[in-house]
């Protein structure tokens, strides 16, 4: 059975990303709220606490590598980026515009601070293990990590990845996984059944860490503890609510990508979040 943890309550930088995505989408009326929600925690203690990189140099050769291969996810991290400076706000009231970088998912290239196009499902993973082992011939000490949906791991080509990392020992790579149980139209144990999916990395020769992916304290001590050293691959397995912080979204596979949202529905979703704080 899929582990559950008790999700912590979010505190006020969490309500405030929140909010902030939430007025992207009342600017575009388009986007994947519910999977933005879903990783905010993890992408915030990501940038606050864990990646070494230079916003005002993104291509600085040392950086860490992040890749969001969920990227349908990318509103998360559009606005760490522009919060971190990367880009200005401004930027964020165009998403999805002719002429905007910022489209529903992200673009190598066009947005400062991605490291690879991603959103076709499958392919983050296998790109950070190119990345990963370009570092290791080339004798360089920055860290890869990558996150991934939990249906993206449906893709075979997510397990070729894992076998190659153990293959080579690439073990400055870390794989994250946003486990929220929910894929765009049903429960992940519905479309295609996970577990046990801890014992699944085990058996591909990694190291497995479970923590609560909206619990900000949690999340800095698992990425301490995976850090600490690099003897083995490791696994973070965030366990996450698809929605996380507004009940009308949460666990809602129909809130999975929502366009067309009226007003009267916007208002209720910024009225929810205005409770929290």
């Amino acid at each position: 059975m899929a582990k559950i943890i008790d999700s912590a309550k979010l505190d006020n930088i969490s309500i405030e990303y929140r909010r902030g995505i939430l007025e992207i989408i009342n600017f575009a009326r388009r986007g994947h709220i519910g999977s933005a929600f879903s990783i905010m925690e993890i992408i915030r203690v990501l940038y606050d606490d864990v990646l070494c990189v230079k916003p005002d140099n993104p291509f600085w050769e040392d950086r860490d590598r992040f890749i969001l291969s969920k990227g349908h996810g990318c509103l998360a991290l559009y606005v760490v980026l522009a919060a971190k400076q990367f880009f200005p706000k401004k930027e964020l009231y165009t998403f999805c515009e002719s002429e905007s970088i910022l489209g529903g998912h992200p673009d190598y290239g066009k947005v400062p601070g991605i490291e690879a196009s991603t959103g076709s499902l499958g392919h983050g993973l296998s790109v950070g293990v190119g990345i990963a082992l370009g570092g290791k011939i080339d004798k360089k000490n920055y860290r890869t990590f990558i996150l991934l949906g939990d249906g993206e791991c449906n893709e075979g080509s997510v397990w070729e990845a894992a076998m190659t990392i153990s293959k080579h020992k690439l073990n400055r790579l870390f794989v994250i996984v946003d486990y929220n149980k929910m894929q765009c139209y049903s429960k992940t144990s519905e479309v295609l059944e996970l577990e046990p999916f801890g014992d699944k990395w085990r058996s591909f020769g990694f190291v497995v860490l479970e923590v609560d992916g909206h619990d900000v304290e949690a999340l800095r001590k698992v990425f301490r503890k995976a850090t600490q050293n690099y003897d083995e691959p490791k696994v973070i397995i965030c366990h996450t609510t698809k929605g996380k912080g507004v009940s009308l979204l949460e666990n809602d596979p129909s809130w999975h990508h929502k366009s067309r949202i009226p007003d009267e529905l916007m208002q209720k979703l910024f009225a929810e979040l205005k409770l929290l704080s």
